[in-house]
């Protein structure tokens, strides 16, 4: 019985926990460079005079720099076994998929900032980095995982064998033919 649980837990972190995990280290840096970058547009240290400091639009840049960013460290690290061979493709449903995510995230601040009156940076900084992020991110992973990155999608990389024999063909010295061929 402790064998099936030990393979039941095993099947689990292997196959969702491990992803989490990865999912949370890349995001965590995200993160970093949205929050850093929204509060820099918003305090103005670019200027203050446009858009880009403005709640909504510094929130629209700083979290599209971080989506840039997650694409990067989700295909190459978290999901690298089911990332796919057709990356323009690939690279356009993670970005609508993180746009949702985003839009999440901006519903929160437009509601805090515009519906509710809480215009302060600390406000903004909820709603749209703790409110919206939570909600954001439940979205996104399972978008990500089941969808862009899902083993299910034919042109996909993650058939261990394909990729194991084009590092062969890349890095091993080709076998020679006999002379009569």
């Amino acid at each position: 019985m402790s064998t099936r649980v030990g393979n039941a837990l095993a099947s689990l972190w292997h196959g969702l926990f491990a992803y989490a995990v990865k999912f949370g280290v890349v995001g965590f840096v995200g993160l970093v460079i949205d929050v850093t970058l929204f509060n820099l547009l918003r305090l103005g240290v670019f200027g203050d005079d446009h858009w880009a400091a403005s709640a909504i639009g510094a929130k629209t840049i700083s979290t599209s720099v971080a989506i840039i960013f997650n694409w990067i460290g989700n295909r190459y690290w978290t999901f690298r076994r089911h990332r796919r061979r057709n990356y323009l493709r690939e690279f356009a449903e993670y970005v609508v998929v993180s746009l949702g995510g985003m839009g999440i995230a901006l519903g929160c601040l437009w509601v805090s900032h515009h519906l509710l009156g809480f215009t302060n940076v600390v406000a903004d900084n909820i709603a749209t980095n703790v409110v919206g992020l939570g909600l954001g991110t439940a979205f996104r992973f399972l978008l990500y995982r089941y969808w862009v990155y899902g083993h299910h999608r034919a042109d996909g990389l993650s058939n261990i064998d394909r990729v194991e024999e084009a590092q062969r063909a890349l890095f091993e010295e080709p076998q020679r033919r006999p002379a009569g061929e």
